[in-house]
């Protein structure tokens, strides 16, 4: 029984911690690789702290562009589309916003970048809960 108790114990400790890491999507944009990391995983209603990290092909960090992310969940019955946007602000190198899920669910993302004239962008799902 003692043993059973103690298993229990570690993987309740393990899988607090496995979900404690941040969650994570890596993307090619044109020639750039975006990171988007949001701080809870899985991503919850409410707020939800977002960063975006633009690199260069050569690996350089990106800081001259505009990066805003829109989020949206399409309409269901009884309930129309959501459609949401935020601008994301340079601090060091990195372009951090919040996102505001109002209902768990699949939520479509879209970060632009905007440099140069020209637009990239990634395009990924999260589930928020």
């Amino acid at each position: 029984m003692k043993r059973w108790v103690l298993a229990a114990m570690v993987f309740f400790l393990f899988s607090g911690l496995a979900s404690a890491k941040d969650y994570e999507v890596t993307k090619k944009a044109g020639d750039y690789t975006v990171v988007v990391t949001i701080d809870k995983n899985p991503p919850i209603t409410g707020d939800n702290n977002l960063t975006v990290s633009v690199k260069d092909p050569a690996g350089a960090e990106v800081t001259d562009a505009k990066v805003s992310v829109e989020y949206s969940m399409p309409a269901m019955p009884g309930m129309p589309a959501m459609k949401y946007g935020a601008a994301a602000g340079l601090t060091g190198k990195i372009y951090k916003t919040k996102v505001n899920f109002s209902m768990s669910g699949s939520w479509n993302m879209v970060v632009k970048i905007v440099r140069g004239g020209k637009t990239a962008q990634v395009k990924f799902t999260v589930d928020a809960r």
